[in-house]
């Protein structure tokens, strides 16, 4: 049983490993990374969100989010704004909407293309084992 549970993690790093892979081969033509373009998907999703709240969305901690949302602030992608309290509420500029927007069809791609393999039950099966996984833990 443990064999297989080790041979199931590892698996499932792989194909996060591709994946990510893929994706940053692909989104580099374009002039950005995968912790980048997620990072700009996250703030168009919760506009104003904390830096904090950002880090969990894009699975990083609060200091790694913090130096790459000065990156993205250079790189004139996102604004910083005083919020309330201490928190620093984050948004697109237009450029950055222009490199969120130039991504999907990157990303559509690569993601169609790893679970191309599978059917539309399948992905969908996948995606239910995966929810309830993610949420056991």
């Amino acid at each position: 049983m443990t064999a297989e549970l080790e041979q199931l993690g590892r698996r499932v790093k792989q194909a996060q490993y591709r994946h990510h892979r893929a994706l940053d081969s692909r989104l580099a033509t374009i002039g950005t990374t995968l912790t980048q373009w997620d990072a700009l998907r996250a703030i168009a999703q919760n506009p104003g969100a904390s830096a904090h709240a950002l880090a969990v969305a894009t699975f990083q901690s609060d200091q790694s989010f913090g130096t790459l949302a000065t990156r993205l602030s250079a790189q004139n992608l996102i604004s910083r704004q005083a919020g309330r309290g201490r928190a620093i509420e984050h948004h697109l500029t237009p450029e950055g909407e222009r490199m969120l927007a130039a991504g999907y069809p990157l990303t559509a791609e690569v993601l169609a293309s790893s679970f191309g393999a599978l059917s539309e039950p399948e992905r969908q099966t996948l995606l239910g084992l995966l929810n309830r996984v993610a949420t056991d833990l």
